[in-house]
């Protein structure tokens, strides 16, 4: 038997390029979780990227000056909302965790009310049956509250962390600080470090990366603050007009972290809520929050066109398969992240899939 040893020195290549360009990836992951404030730096400033061109151009600043007037602009509302932010959520998380167990115990008759008065005989379920929906029921509930209360608990711990929370802003902002006004500095500095092919090589990928990924991002993130802004705002509104919403601001973070969620939307949590309010005997309060989600689905459909791409080239199933994949991985936040990092792979290894992924590393061309 004759080994082909070109052709299989050809496939092990392949194979090892894509072996190290997963590790370079997934290193490149934990190191943004490590240098977190930088990252978060890095995003503002592209973000604030174009204000600081804009007032370049309007009224011909340098564009130091420009990037230091944008900076102390938005470090003041960064800085405002956080010290407001941290505030209110300590206040709301402290409140919902002391009466938690009242809100599962309603919730757990509500349920209980529900079986008493549906007549079970019209689709013919058995006593055994209905036990153990009744105790499954209250297992659920018990599951629910403890990982609601455990959230709670982290997030009271990181906020009563200030010196670690003032640490960790000071270096945003210090870092914020450099990119915007050192930019160019810096990527000349960059470019001098690095090898000319490495960087004719990476620009290329960053540069169809940033336009994929990055304008996704940008445009995501964008709208998952709209609805984030326009659901704290109703429900603030609604809390002052005299409706029962005691934690405005836990629940618009809430309906704005499942509205960043691939095909999930604000509808997942504010349908069920209303429903629920209406069921409670609280009518008015399940209309008001219907109403709400229709403006922020009308704002969202407005403003979605003008800055999202439709076509990603990412079918829903894979989406689907990578939140599930995510969420194994890192919890929560992973059914942020997979999504986020399907895309990633499909830029980088978007020749090898055009042409066949499997058949691109055992093509003999």
């Amino acid at each position: 038997m004759i080994i082909d040893m070109p052709y299989w020195t050809k496939v092990f290549k392949r194979i090892l390029c894509f072996v190290l360009t997963i590790l370079g990836l997934y290193l490149a992951f934990r190191l943004s979780i490590f240098y977190m404030p930088f990252l978060i730096a890095f995003i503002i400033s592209l973000i604030i990227e174009p204000l600081i061109k804009k007032m370049m151009k309007k009224f011909k600043f340098k564009r130091r000056t420009s990037s230091i007037i944008i900076f102390i602009i938005v470090s003041a509302i960064i800085l405002g909302s956080l010290v407001w932010g941290l505030i209110t959520l300590f206040s709301e998380a402290s409140n919902l965790l002391q009466g938690l167990n009242n809100y599962f115990d309603k919730a757990y008759s509500l349920f209980q009310n529900f079986i008493n008065e549906f007549d079970f005989n019209k689709i013919k379920i058995s006593d055994e049956v209905l036990g153990v929906i009744q105790n499954s029921t209250g297992g659920v509930l018990n599951a629910l509250s403890v990982w609601i209360r455990n959230i709670l608990n982290s997030l009271i711990t990181i906020v009563t962390s200030i010196p670690v929370i003032s640490i960790y802003f000071v270096i945003t902002v210090m870092a914020l600080y450099f990119i915007c006004v050192d930019k160019i500095y810096i990527l000349d500095q960059i470019e001098h470090h690095v090898p000319e092919l490495w960087v004719k090589k990476l620009g290329k990928h960053l540069k169809d990366l940033t336009k994929t990924l990055g304008g996704y991002l940008k445009a995501q993130a964008t709208l998952i603050l709209v609805s984030f802004v326009v659901s704290l705002i109703g429900l603030y509104i609604l809390h002052f007009v005299g409706f029962n919403i005691e934690y405005p601001l836990l629940m618009a973070i809430f309906i704005g972290f499942v509205d960043a969620l691939p095909i999930l939307g604000s509808g997942t949590v504010m349908v069920p809520w209303a429903i629920i309010s209406g069921l409670n005997g609280d009518l008015n309060l399940g209309i008001a929050i219907i109403v709400l989600l229709i403006i922020m689905s009308i704002a969202r459909q407005f403003l979605e066109p003008r800055l999202v791409s439709k076509n990603i080239g990412v079918h829903p199933i894979f989406t689907l398969i990578a939140m599930y994949t995510g969420f194994k991985f890192w919890g929560i936040l992973g059914l942020l992240w997979g999504p986020i990092i399907l895309i990633i792979l499909k830029n980088v290894f978007a020749t090898m899939i055009d042409g066949g992924f499997i058949k691109t590393i055992f093509d003999k061309k």
